[in-house]
């Protein structure tokens, strides 16, 4: 944790099984004051168990209580043990209640500059060098940091976090608590070109705009392109990691998860409470249904119509995927028996073409 955050929590292990609904053994009394790690943990602080790999830490782990799976064999007595069935659930639970971090800034600071028509709503922060266009609209209580650029009739709406380096450019949408982290560039132009008759490229307009919903969130450096027509939709409770290049006209349905490296091309739809793994590679114009996860590096070349989980490049249904690789590791001896089967082959029609031969 944060320096600043430290010895914040101050709660007892008794209060901490009723917040999480854990079963306590041990000392209902035992007072936490921090979270952390269990190979990192020390006295006071509370830690948590749910991968057998972090088993090997647990018996050297200084921590004064863990969160466990029922069923844990309890073979310390200097610890308290919080009996859940989802460990990792519970951990955050706290760490959330308690740790979820404030982003102090208030006011107006005097070197932004903010358009005479623009209007701010109540409680709105915005910091240094921040530069908000004509007839922007930002919603009440929402935070922009520093160095940060809202164009020419954007609108956003309550309670956004808008991190330093952000550029939001010409009427984009953002919806209510939306974050934006570092360096997310949100409505630049999408990449549209034709050739012309000489063959050097000319570059289409890029007319439409970018709409985030409610809740979502867009990581660092990111980026979201404007429609060449229409919208670009992030849809509600959506959200993406850093590094996410989303391109012209895409949509994205609700609570979808977006990971590093990911780039899904121009005019593709992606459904609701879909997972796409780092660096998965998404053709244009094609269509992944709802509730279907796609395995990091996969290349998504076709429409995903069936809930599940695809892998590989060109992707395919998981299992499929999977006896696919562990042929292709086999081929190596796969080669090796065709050649010994050649071999017995070509011996086997010798001989039997010598029988043959032989006069009767």
């Amino acid at each position: 944790m944060p320096e600043n955050q430290k010895h914040k929590l101050h709660l007892k292990t008794g209060k901490i099984a009723e917040i999480t609904g854990a079963v306590l053994f041990g000392d209902p009394e035992i007072v936490i004051e921090n979270l952390a790690k269990i190979d990192e943990a020390k006295a006071g602080d509370l830690t948590f168990l749910y991968l057998a790999g972090y088993e090997k830490f647990f018996l050297a782990s200084k921590a004064s209580a863990i969160f466990v799976k029922p069923g844990f064999e309890k073979t310390r007595t200097d610890i308290t043990y919080l009996e859940v069935e989802d460990p990792n659930k519970a951990f955050f639970t706290i760490l959330i209640s308690y740790f979820t971090p404030e982003f102090p800034l208030d006011g107006i600071h005097p070197s932004a500059i903010v358009d005479s028509t623009a209007v701010l709503g109540k409680n709105v922060s915005v910091g240094s060098n921040v530069s908000i266009g004509a007839r922007c609209i930002v919603g009440d209580g929402t935070k922009i940091f520093a160095n940060t650029v809202l164009m020419n009739d954007v609108q956003t709406g309550n309670n956004c976090l808008i991190f330093p380096n952000v550029t939001i450019r010409e009427e984009c949408r953002i919806g209510n608590r939306v974050i934006l982290q570092p360096g997310a560039v949100i409505g630049s132009d999408g990449f549209g070109y034709v050739p012309g008759p000489d063959k050097h490229l000319i570059k289409i307009p890029q007319i439409g705009i970018v709409v985030l919903e409610d809740d979502v969130e867009i990581g660092a450096n990111t980026c979201i392109d404007r429609a060449a027509l229409g919208t670009t939709t992030i849809n509600r409770g959506t959200k993406l990691d850093n590094l996410v290049q989303i391109a012209h006209n895409v949509t994205i349905g609700q609570d979808t998860v977006i990971s590093a490296q990911t780039g899904v091309s121009g005019s593709s739809k992606i459904g609701n409470n879909c997972t796409l793994a780092g660096q998965v590679g998404m053709s244009g114009h094609i269509e992944i249904s709802d509730n279907i996860i796609v395995a990091g590096q996969a290349g998504v070349s076709k429409s995903l119509k069936k809930p599940g989980m695809y892998s590989g490049y060109p992707v395919k249904e998981h299992k499929t995927a999977m006896k696919l690789e562990a042929h292709l590791r086999s081929l190596p001896v796969y080669a090796d028996r065709i050649k010994e089967l050649e071999t017995k082959l070509s011996v086997l029609e010798a001989k039997i073409a010598s029988i043959v031969s032989q006069p009767e």
